[in-house]
């Protein structure tokens, strides 16, 4: 597996190797003692598999604060988007910053989005499909979620988006008081 760092401390790029031939391929997409010996030591307790019918469907950009945050890694099984994170760790040198990758089912890249990151994405191609595992349970009471367009983000938009009411309503960064604490 290929581990990409970016400019956000934790958040990773994996890239599976593929073995393929004339009938498709072969990835594998998690192994938890392979990415432990490369220092990724999670335990995921819970898969979520998401579609999205319209190109442009933007869900985000959500957290799950303590005693439930959650890490995520996601990647798309069809389809293509554009997922961000972005820090909200109150202290991070970074606080505020964001990142984003081009994840589809045709290059097999997944994004690792640490506890303490806001997480979203937008669609690119009608169908797509997101598949993520995540490191604690949902819990409804500890679900919040930050404004789409308050964080500086370059979506690329081709239209406006469509966004669920919760989105549409979000606080902005500038107006949110962050529940994680940077730790140096």
């Amino acid at each position: 597996m290929q581990i990409e760092k970016t400019a956000l401390s934790g958040v990773l790029i994996l890239t599976p190797a593929r073995h393929g031939d004339a009938r498709g391929f072969f990835a594998e997409s998690w192994n938890r003692r392979r990415l432990a010996e490369c220092g990724i030591d999670l335990d995921f307790v819970q898969d979520n598999h998401s579609l999205s019918g319209a190109v442009n469907t933007l869900r985000g950009l959500h957290f799950q604060a303590p005693p439930h945050a959650q890490a995520k890694l996601v990647r798309c099984g069809r389809g293509r988007l554009y997922d961000v994170a972005v820090d909200i760790r109150k202290g991070s040198p970074t606080y505020g910053h964001w990142v984003g990758a081009d994840l589809s089912a045709a290059n097999g890249r997944q994004m690792l989005v640490p506890a303490g990151f806001l997480h979203g994405f937008v669609t690119r191609e009608p169908n797509t499909e997101i598949l993520y595992k995540c490191s604690d349970y949902y819990a409804p009471e500890c679900d919040g979620a930050v404004h789409w367009d308050s964080c500086g983000i370059d979506w690329d938009l081709s239209a406006a988006p469509l966004l669920s009411p919760k989105d549409a309503g979000a606080v902005p960064l500038a107006d949110f008081d962050s529940p994680f604490v940077w730790e140096g």
